[in-house]
């Protein structure tokens, strides 16, 4: 089931929030309140594939299991180990066994049968999750929860399918909090208000340029040359639909759990305003990560050993194999790497320098929008040979075409001894429109979480500065009818159901 579908925009969503409120009102504790809420988060998971209910069944019994003999039986490394080792066999089963057996099969000239094997949805964040609670546990730094707390923690839906990646000492206070759950008609105003705004993201912004870069990655998967243009049109498509898709699902995440009055850990914040690749890293899919950082890296030895490149080459490099089960997304994970020890290397040289000015920071905003841009052309390409085909015609080898909508540019386009001829993947200034208008929204427009600061729309990470919009947020009239124009452009919009960009990872 998708946030984006009739089903449960209409259906599925009002059902679960008006159930919850009439038994936390029948009851005089939560718990059959939060009972209603894990039984409809399971029904949501079922939804798609009712057979992998069992898997996250096990999953959750299992790693409460171990969790509490960690707990009782003093051994807590062993069950650790057990924990951890239990978690990553299933996930290297499900998602990438494939991936395995083709690579080693290439390696060793062997053509190993490949099992069939569909991708259960949200393997990824529900195995790092309980990862993350297990070594908390270990350490101490974690108590012993009811197993109705933990597998709602684990399984609540506005978070399950694609993050954000959330922490047990972030949940858990929330379910046992009565309080929170008393103020239904803001908590509602907001939830409505994010999801409004995330719906419009994913269905008016995210799936149009989807309509632009899709098919040019497609013909270059098919060996089809692109001219220049078409190439870029396409990158930049891309950049801004996998912008504006994972933002669309982190409103609405954020808004879906607040109507139940829980609040989610920021998970996006504007990241194409990031000056530097560090500060992108800080601003994208940031539950990620902060679980990369603080059970991956630290643990290597972070910033404290003689090894801090490998380090941060192994995070990096994990966390693209994490996204996806082939090696181009170990290479987009290389690169970020890369990238991530070039900024290393520059601060290095420059040491402590007068903070820079205006036009630095939009020089070195702008160069960390083209190097992301360009490394998701891997993350986007199913093959290297794909990859290259378009970072080719990025550099002009399709050839240098002008559409010929815009034949008004024939002038200039002799003078650059371009052509000008119809191109079939790219008919001009509607394109050029829609990539302006993106850009506008993702370097200039105040991001959700600042619109809706005074509310704390999101749990902020220590030491993360939120700046407040100019224009902020009330429960008025106005800002009422804003979104429900939202809404309903979004509603009219939707032709056909797409997934989020996330659900596959």
């Amino acid at each position: 089931m998708l946030f984006n579908s009739h089903v449960f925009i209409f259906l599925f969503l009002p059902l679960a929030v008006a159930g919850f409120y009439i038994f936390h009102f029948l009851s005089r504790s939560q718990r059959l309140p939060m009972l209603w809420l894990l039984l409809m988060s399971l029904f949501f998971y079922g939804w798609w594939e009712p057979k992998y209910l069992l898997l996250l069944g096990v999953s959750i019994s299992s790693n409460f299991a171990i969790g509490k003999a960690m707990i009782r039986s003093g051994r807590r490394k062993t069950w650790l180990v057990s924990g951890i080792t239990f978690n990553l066999a299933l996930l290297a089963w499900f998602k990438y066994s494939g991936f395995l057996l083709e690579s080693a099969g290439r390696v060793m000239t062997l053509g190993f049968e490949i099992p069939d094997i569909v991708l259960p949805l949200a393997i990824s964040f529900f195995t790092f999750q309980q990862i993350a609670w297990l070594v908390d546990l270990s350490r101490g730094a974690a108590k012993e929860p009811r197993f109705q707390d933990y597998a709602l923690f684990v399984s609540f839906f506005p978070q399950l399918i694609a993050g954000p990646i959330v922490h047990h000492a972030e949940m858990m206070p929330q379910f046992a909090d009565q309080k929170r759950f008393r103020q239904i008609s803001i908590n509602i105003a907001i939830g409505l208000s994010l999801f409004s705004l995330g719906l419009f993201k994913k269905v008016v912004l995210a799936d149009q340029f989807a309509l632009y870069a899709t098919p040019v990655f497609n013909a270059a998967e098919m060996g089809e040359s692109v001219s220049i243009l078409e190439a870029w049109v396409a990158t930049l498509s891309y950049t801004f639909q996998l912008y504006f898709d994972f933002s669309g699902y982190s409103d609405m995440a954020l808004g879906i759990a607040r109507m139940f009055g829980i609040v989610l850990p920021l998970n996006f914040f504007s990241p194409y305003k990031a000056r530097n690749i560090r500060e992108f890293w800080r601003r994208w899919h940031i539950t990620l990560s902060r679980f990369l950082r603080d059970y991956l890296y630290i643990p290597l030895g972070g910033n404290r050993s003689g090894y801090v490149s490998v380090n941060i080459m192994i995070t990096m490099l994990l966390g693209g194999l994490w996204h996806g089960a082939a090696w181009t997304f170990v290479a987009w994970g290389g690169l970020h790497g890369l990238m991530l020890l070039g900024h290393r290397a520059w601060t290095g040289l420059r040491g402590r320098q007068p903070r820079d000015g205006l036009a630095s920071k939009v020089f070195g905003g702008l160069l960390t929008f083209f190097c992301v841009a360009l490394a998701w052309v891997l993350f986007r390409s199913e093959s290297f040979d794909a990859a290259l085909s378009i970072y080719a015609a990025l550099a002009g080898a399709g050839g240098m075409t002008l559409p010929a909508s815009m034949e008004a540019l024939t002038p200039l386009a002799d003078a650059a001894g371009w052509r000008v001829a119809n191109l079939q993947y790219l008919q001009g200034y509607a394109e050029l429109a829609w990539l302006t208008a993106g850009a506008v929204i993702c370097f200039l427009a105040p991001n959700a979480v600042q619109l809706l600061s005074r509310y704390q729309p999101a749990l902020i990470p220590t030491g993360f500065s939120v700046a407040k919009a100019r224009f902020s947020w009330q429960p008025s009239v106005a800002w009422s009818l804003g979104f429900a124009v939202l809404f309903s452009c979004s509603v009219l919009s939707l032709f056909r159901v797409s997934e989020f960009l996330y659900f596959q990872f």
